[in-house]
């Protein structure tokens, strides 16, 4: 996805300006200030930046559908505040939601698209049979929309987007919620059109890695540029500061992350990654205390990353919004977040209480809070999950992992009481969920990846919604309210409706909730979907906190990263259990010893595999 010769300009920017009244507090919002981009035509193009910098605002300014308030903007070569529709016959935009009609057929969808849009009908048969041949959906063409998996939704969004040639095309996260084989899948469509269409295309990412691809990449915070350049001249920035650490045998690479991260005086970023941890050091950092810091523990200098680079930049940002003293305090900052992250967790009960004071050992670790055995959901004649065994341990944190459509969704509500099982033994937090699924949803906590929070109610009105269903009243209600209002800094927020929060917000309100009546079990589903790199290193670093005090996490995601912060992980396809071990342990399933492989490339080579011969493949019920 290289960079093109032709250096036409499909989009112009200067000194651009957006703003909004938030209703809640009555204050101008400044969620776009400043900005002067250009895009050459025929290139890839990323707008990366954490929650709330500003990207979707500006991809909708581009797209006509908000008026930019001060400067000016051009879209291939109209001015967009003068002639909107103009541009919009001539541009595709796909939204983060796109609006596909689930009651109507793959074609009914293309039909559909292609009669807003004016396509010719004569023009009609040779582009749908493109799209579909380069979307995998031609023998799915009478399915209706609503029974495709994610990834195969993206694709027809994405189709239908492309229904007409346009010039430019703007795609607001498009690979969210999917999985990497149909994000791979996604990113080749897209680069056909360029090679083939000359298409223009510019894309907002929470995938860095998918940045590393653009010809071009601006990065965004708070509603202003703060970098841009080609993703090389990005890593740049994190040059000679990059190094990987391998935590000690036996030792998941979460404790050894957590403890750098929690050194903002040192570390600038530090994330699991294909069994070592690889960190980025301060430029200024105190080498002793460095050593000191990683406790003998083997480190080798390795190349940036674009998300190196990307770190580099917001954490130099963040040192210049903070005071002098920033680098303690901010140590100081991310140690205390944790202390009460680890405290609220501290009163589950003599049972939880009992299990803490214990000493490391057999009698601990292998105490089993889930068991899962020959589990069975059909769906009339459709059978989503096939006879899977699985058990997980107390303070475990246990990763679900598959394509979308492979059954692993299903296993989770299975496992949370919210879905019956077809077959099978199913018992959680000492409950048989085939006989008693309220008194186990007692024992658990749950975060959906919508959050399922009542967005009219405030976040203080939610929380004690939540608790009073949860059985918590009075005093002891109160009391919790208090505590997790403080372990999720969400002190100001009490009468902010939920639905206005910045997604960060959102997503700690959502924790907060499902944590209100100290479950022993916390699921999580696709938490983290759509969230920034430094959300989500925020985010694991609760997760952990909360595993290191007994609190057993089972959790579904889309980042192939995040597994290395499990302790083990499933992976699932066609409703069969494909994989399950430790993250090491699924790697080298996959064909790489040691850290031949990061868990992204496991994951696809042993899906693929599976499909391949799923005759040969066995149904693996442990990997020791």
């Amino acid at each position: 996805m290289g960079e093109t010769m032709n250096e036409a300009a499909a989009l112009v920017a200067s000194a651009v300006h957006k703003r909004f009244l938030a209703k809640e507090t009555g204050k101008i919002i400044h969620a776009v200030t400043d900005v002067s981009l250009r895009l050459s035509s025929g290139t890839l193009t990323a707008l990366v930046g954490p929650d709330g910098a500003g990207k979707t605002t500006l991809l909708r300014m581009t797209a006509g559908l908000l008026k930019v308030d001060e400067g000016q903007l051009e879209v291939l070569g109209i001015d967009v505040a003068l002639d909107p529709q103009t541009i919009q016959d001539r541009i595709g935009y796909m939204p983060q939601r796109f609006g596909l009609y689930e009651d109507l057929s793959v074609q009914e969808n293309l039909d559909l698209y292609a009669d807003l849009h004016g396509v010719p009908a004569s023009a009609r048969a040779a582009r749908y049979a493109r799209l579909l041949q380069m979307t995998g959906l031609a023998s799915f063409t009478r399915r209706p929309a609503g029974k495709l998996s994610g990834g195969m939704k993206q694709k027809l969004g994405l189709a239908c987007t492309l229904v007409r040639s346009p010039e430019l095309l703007l795609l607001d996260e498009p690979t969210v919620g999917v999985d990497p084989l149909s994000r791979r899948e996604l990113w080749d469509i897209v680069q056909q059109m360029i090679d083939e269409e000359h298409l223009t295309v510019l894309v907002t990412t929470a995938f860095l890695g998918e940045a590393e691809h653009c010809a071009h990449v601006f990065v965004l915070h708070e509603g202003k540029v703060l970098a841009e350049g080609t993703p090389e001249e990005i890593r740049q920035r994190a040059r000679g500061l990059c190094f990987d650490a391998v935590p000690p045998p036996g030792q998941p690479p979460r404790i050894l992350q957590s403890r750098l991260f929690d050194d903002a005086r040192s570390i600038i970023d530090a994330v699991p990654h294909g069994g070592v941890v690889h960190f980025v050091r301060q430029p200024a950092a105190d080498q002793r205390h460095l050593d000191a810091l990683l406790e003998s523990t083997p480190v080798t200098e390795v190349e940036a990353r674009l998300e190196d680079g990307f770190m580099v930049l917001l954490r130099k940002q963040q040192d210049m919004d903070r005071p002098a003293a920033h680098a303690e305090s901010g140590t100081r900052e991310r140690t205390e977040k944790m202390e009460r992250v680890k405290g609220t967790q501290g009163t589950a009960g003599p049972e939880r209480m009992a299990a803490e004071d214990e000493p490391e050992g057999r009698e601990k670790v292998d105490e089993v809070v889930i068991e899962v055995r020959d589990l069975v959901r059909r769906f009339g004649d459709f059978t989503a999950v096939d006879h899977v065994s699985f058990s997980v341990r107390r303070g475990e944190i246990f990763g679900l992992l598959g394509p979308n459509g492979a059954g692993k969704t299903t296993t989770f509500r299975m496992l949370c009481g919210l879905l019956p099982a077809s077959g099978g033994f199913l018992q959680v937090a000492g409950v048989n969920l085939l006989r008693a699924r309220a008194a186990a949803r007692r024992k658990i906590g749950y975060v959906s990846q919508r959050f399922s929070l009542y967005s009219d109610l405030s976040v203080m009105e939610n929380l004690e919604f939540f608790g009073s269903a949860y059985g918590l009243h009075g005093s002891r209600l109160r009391e919790r309210i208090a505590i997790v209002m403080q372990q999720f800094d969400l002190q100001g927020r009490e009468k902010s409706p939920s639905g206005q929060l910045p997604g960060g917000f959102k997503q700690r309100l959502a924790m907060a909730v499902g944590l209100l009546h100290e479950p022993e079990i916390l699921f999580l589903d696709e938490p983290t979907s759509g969230t920034d790199p430094m959300k989500r290193r925020e985010f694991w670093r609760r997760i952990t906190a909360l595993s290191e005090v007994g609190t057993t996490i089972v959790i579904t995601t889309h980042f192939m990263e995040e597994a290395e912060y499990c302790d083990r992980i499933v992976i699932q396809d066609a409703g069969k259990l494909l994989a399950l071990g430790t993250p090491r342990e699924v790697r080298v399933q996959a064909g790489g010893e040691g850290n031949h492989l990061d868990m992204e490339e496991a994951f696809i080579g042993i899906v693929e595999r599976a499909r391949r011969t799923p005759a040969e493949t066995p149904r693996r019920e442990a990997v020791r």
